[in-house]
């Protein structure tokens, strides 16, 4: 069980090649890219490489994704598996005025010609996705239905920030469910510089159990480790995965 570190986590360290070393040594096999890495594919690549890391998959925001030749451009020189969109183009999705219909009318068109050009497509949620809009209805369900190609990256810590239940579903989606970020929430008033986000074993998240489930449930293949706003990215990185290595 090969775990991989989404480099958003680290986009304030001033090294690259430095940080993806780091990584390397602490024992991660993989990274997770994200949009703002993107303009040098070549020397991403190179980087990467240099590092003995691999980049299976990749958050891409949609706007770019739209731009599908050059999303499949960028996927191709990185070694890039699945491209993941992390979130609704606009602000309007966020306060519950967004049409999710038309939103996955587009995912299905980028997910189709990803798909045909080799490549694996999924949706990266937060909790606006988890939460019922005034029809009645979940984001995430009306996206998985309407995008029948669409994978599912399923952040747990955003499904329980929108009040949902992870293990219902990753039991109503665990074949579409290709990817997981492995997140972790503060105990209550802690962290709070840190936006209430804690180090992966150190919140209020059963890991240790939740990693059962979904080996058990669902189709997962990446093991992303993420947190929104570390103070310190290598630390965040270190004591994640040891507490990764006891599960095992």
């Amino acid at each position: 069980m090969d775990f991989s570190y989404q480099l958003y986590s680290a986009r304030n360290e001033t090294s690259l090649d430095a940080t993806l070393k780091s990584l390397k040594e602490l024992g991660y096999a993989q990274v997770e890219g994200w949009g703002g890495q993107f303009a040098d594919p070549a020397g991403l690549a190179a980087s990467l490489k240099a590092a003995g890391l691999s980049m299976p998959t990749a958050h891409t925001g949609f706007l770019q994704l739209e731009d599908t030749a050059a999303a499949i451009d960028i996927a191709r020189q990185v070694g890039i598996k699945t491209l993941y969109c992390p979130a609704p183009p606009t602000p309007d999705y966020r306060d519950g005025t967004g049409d999710w219909h038309a939103f996955a009318a587009r995912l299905a068109k980028v997910a189709d010609a990803l798909k045909a050009a080799g490549l694996g497509f999924g949706y990266h949620n937060h909790h606006w996705e988890i939460q019922a809009g005034p029809d009645g209805q979940f984001p995430i369900d009306i996206l998985l239905a309407e995008a029948p190609t669409l994978e599912w990256e399923m952040d747990l810590a955003w499904v329980v920030k929108g009040g949902g239940d992870p293990l219902a579903w990753m039991k109503k989606y665990g074949s579409r469910i290709s990817a997981v970020h492995v997140k972790d929430i503060a105990p209550a008033g802690e962290c709070l510089d840190e936006d209430g986000w804690a180090d992966v074993g150190q919140g209020i998240l059963q890991w240790e159990l939740i990693i059962d489930d979904i080996r058990t449930i669902t189709a997962a293949r990446y093991f992303v480790m993420e947190h929104d706003k570390p103070t310190d990215a290598l630390r965040f990185a270190r004591r994640s995965i040891a507490a990764a290595k006891a599960w095992k």
